[in-house]
């Protein structure tokens, strides 16, 4: 059966997809991109299509309606480097060659939204920080009931708070004390956020204690492909906190078992019926041996391309179940694989974890960056990413989060 692949958006997520799908089948993916983004408006593996309305959901259909119709004969692949996009599919009637996997509307609005996300999960089997709710139209101050300081204050509402603006705007936020708390808590709100905010205890520990799970589950709902990574480092700019910068698949410094939690992460996948693929956001804290569950993307995340490096091609692993219609078994990828968006003087200066640290000079040589592709090599594109690598050495220089140990 013939298909294309359309890609939705144009940030770095976007571009390994794209690659993945080069890689797949060598040829290259389709893009709409509501505007120029460097990562991908320099590649040669992409035909990329833009269109500035996009982010509006009418002109979001009538542009996936004349894609379709230009290439009616194929099966089309549609997948969305976002939740604002991934929304839209799932929300509306699509022409009849168009296929995706994603979760269902409910399922997704209720991982999009962190307040539905922690109340309506929080009775499952997965482990979640002690969290408390603040409606940003209240007129009194918040009750930060049974949580310590330090503690994270976050937006519930990620895609809302993605599209407003304002001076000081973080990710997320980590705060010390009640007056910080309230000055971060008033500036968000006089920034133009009028939705409910996330404050959630700080789980003591440096960046090597998050960790990254990448999971598939084909459309009948069944986990086919699985990963657990040890995070060493994150980005430290203020508007990157929470993406992984530099990862190990397969490995660990704590010498935990992870097949506990495997299972019980795979299980809370299929009983709520989810559908596509999701990457998990987690913690470990050494206080009860836990692994927290930070959150959830509704979507492959902007690292999860190191399940490619594995040998599970994200887009093909789409391709053969929603277009081809093939059975897959279960697969945990456990060997090792190191992962850095960053150069190695970042690694050497920053990584707080000695072991783990080691371990990344280690496996350097063998290391996968999701934008750098040997087969994606104009000099415009390389004189791009040699920038990039010049500006993470900055961004870790001026960072303001606190990356120390909390015991």
């Amino acid at each position: 059966m013939d298909f294309e692949i359309l890609i939705i958006g144009s940030d770095i997520n976007a571009y390994y997809m794209a690659r993945c799908a080069h890689e797949a089948y060598g040829k290259k993916a389709y893009m709409l991109a509501h505007s120029k983004m460097a990562f991908t408006h320099y590649s040669n593996i992409i035909n990329i299509i833009y269109n500035d309305k996009i982010w509006d959901e009418k002109h979001f259909l009538k542009a996936i309606n004349k894609f379709a119709k230009e290439f009616k004969k194929k099966k089309i692949l549609l997948i969305s480097s976002n939740e604002t996009y991934a929304a839209f599919l799932v929300n509306n009637q699509l022409p009849e060659n168009c296929v995706y996997n994603y979760p269902n509307k409910n399922i997704l609005n209720s991982f999009i939204n962190k307040e539905k996300f922690y109340k309506k999960y929080a009775k499952y089997n997965i482990d979640i920080p002690n969290t408390v709710y603040y409606a940003c139209t209240s007129k009194s101050k918040p009750k930060i009931k049974g949580l310590t300081y330090p503690v994270i204050i976050k937006p519930a509402d990620v895609v809302k708070y993605n599209h407003i603006s304002f001076e000081g705007k973080n990710k997320i936020y980590k705060v010390h004390d009640e007056n910080e708390a309230l000055k971060v808590i008033d500036n968000i709100k006089n920034g133009g956020y009028d939705d409910t905010l996330i404050i959630q205890e700080f789980i003591p520990g440096d960046d090597s204690y998050l960790f990254d799970s990448v999971v598939y589950c084909n459309k009948n709902g069944i986990v086919t492909d699985m990963t657990f990574a040890q995070i060493g480092l994150q980005e430290h700019k203020k508007t990157m906190i929470g993406n992984a910068a530099i990862l190990i698949n397969g490995y660990n410094t704590y010498n935990i078992d992870v097949k506990p939690v495997i299972k019980k992460l795979k299980s809370f996948m299929e009983e709520i019926g989810y559908t596509g693929f999701a990457e998990f956001d987690l913690k470990y804290d050494y206080r009860d041996k836990k692994f927290k569950v930070l959150e959830i993307n509704a979507r492959q995340g902007r690292c999860s391309y190191y399940l490619s490096a594995l040998g599970g091609n994200l887009v093909k692993i789409l391709v053969d179940d929603v277009i081809f219609n093939k059975e897959r078994k279960f697969k945990y990828y456990d060997d090792k694989v190191l992962l850095s968006f960053v150069p190695k003087c970042i690694a050497e200066k920053y990584l707080k974890n000695e072991q783990f640290k080691q371990e990344v000079l280690k496996l350097w040589n063998s290391r996968v960056n999701p934008v750098v592709y040997n087969k994606d090599q104009s000099l415009k594109r390389s004189i791009l990413l040699w920038k990039v690598s010049r500006r993470y050495i900055q961004d870790y220089q001026n960072a303001t989060w606190d990356n120390e140990v909390d015991k």
